[in-house]
């Protein structure tokens, strides 16, 4: 890994460090005028940066604390660059603008009952019927579905082709008759998820991302990116300095067997710090990231799961039994390993192309 990074001293930083002194609450439009949203997109959606360049903005906009995906993260995240890489012009215009503005809230339209890492026999049908295609179908663990404009759909569109090229990719209008969002209440006490059923719902067939029955192709690479984005951070996926901090407050009590739970944990904090320089070096020489993600998602999944262990062994079930942030963190810890990619996925990305062993056999 390559530690030079950025200095305080790059004439990059000193301008976005100027347009904050001019926009100190920037709007999610101000930020996407600017190329704040996505600066890594090409010009005009983003700035078309280099990773270095996008470093030293990130670094800039989370040091005024603002966070520019925070508007529409699926959207930015996952929906985004799937359709800068395979929409056609027009598609790109109709939706990345209001997706970048947060005018069209995203949601996530991937798994099924029965098809969740297993996405390949999803069973949701889009019909071709003239200009439209009409769906059939449920999907389930989808997040925000009950506030969003759109949604990124994988359906099946061919019910005899082999079951990987039998999927197309749709950008589905989610205010219509046919869609029915149904929350789903986790132990948690929230309904962060939800579960969508389609009953006759209509999708224009300019919709269609890519060509008919390329899907799995296009969810590949949107599966990727939200990986990236799963494994770059958030209130669980790593705790940075904050271990350390904690047990410098004063009236804080901790015996051996705490602190040396600390320790452990403040080491695999700076182990996934580490990895995550790798894969930054990585990007800024233009190099294409492989099972390096999957590797830094495994590892920072269960260090989530656990500071939530340690926080609760720490305070105990009564400090923790409130409707807060570090009760919810403690529950919705158990889905880190399932969400984005299971352990198991990733473990098969790894062994296949890190260790080189053989491919899965499909059935097994």
């Amino acid at each position: 890994m390559d530690f030079r990074l950025p200095t305080a001293h790059d004439p990059r930083r000193r301008r976005v460090q100027d347009w904050l002194a001019d926009h100190p609450f920037p709007s999610p439009a101000d930020l996407a005028a600017a190329g704040y949203v996505a600066p890594g997109w090409p010009r005009p959606w983003g700035l078309g940066a280099d990773p270095e360049h996008q470093l030293i903005i990130n670094q800039e906009l989370d040091a005024a604390g603002i966070d520019p995906q925070a508007h529409n993260p699926i959207g930015i995240g996952w929906a985004g660059p799937t359709i800068l890489a395979a929409g056609t012009d027009k598609q790109r215009e109709r939706f990345l603008w209001p997706l970048l503005r947060g005018e069209e809230f995203w949601s996530q339209l991937f798994s099924e009952p029965g098809a969740g890492s297993d996405l390949a026999s999803l069973r949701t049908k889009a019909t071709r019927d003239g200009d439209t295609y009409i769906v059939n179908g449920q999907k389930v663990w989808n997040t925000w579905a009950e506030r969003a404009d759109c949604g990124i759909l994988l359906a099946r569109t061919d019910p005899y082709a082999p079951r990987h090229l039998g999927i197309s990719y749709f950008l589905c209008p989610m205010r219509q008759p046919g869609i029915e969002v149904r929350p789903i209440r986790e132990m948690t006490g929230r309904a962060h998820f939800t579960e969508v059923f389609f009953t006759d719902a209509r999708i224009p067939a300019e919709n269609m991302l890519g060509v008919e029955n390329d899907g799995w192709r296009l969810a590949k690479l949107t599966l990727g990116n939200e990986r990236v984005s799963l494994s770059t951070g958030g209130v669980l996926w790593g705790m940075g300095p904050t271990t350390a901090e904690v047990l410098k407050r004063p009236g804080e009590a901790f015996g051996p067997v705490g602190r040396d739970a600390a320790v452990q944990l403040h080491i695999m904090a700076e182990v996934l710090r580490l990895l995550g320089y790798r894969i930054l070096s990585n990007q800024i020489r233009g190099r294409k990231l492989g099972a390096e993600v999957a590797v830094k998602k495994l590892l920072a999944d269960r260090h989530g799961q656990a500071v939530m262990e340690w926080m609760w062994n720490r305070r105990g079930s009564g400090g923790l039994n409130r409707d807060g942030e570090d009760s919810w963190g403690y529950l919705f810890a158990r889905a880190l390993t399932i969400g984005g990619g299971t352990t198991e996925v990733l473990k098969n990305i790894i062994g296949e192309q890190i260790l080189g062993l053989a491919k899965d056999v499909p059935g097994n």
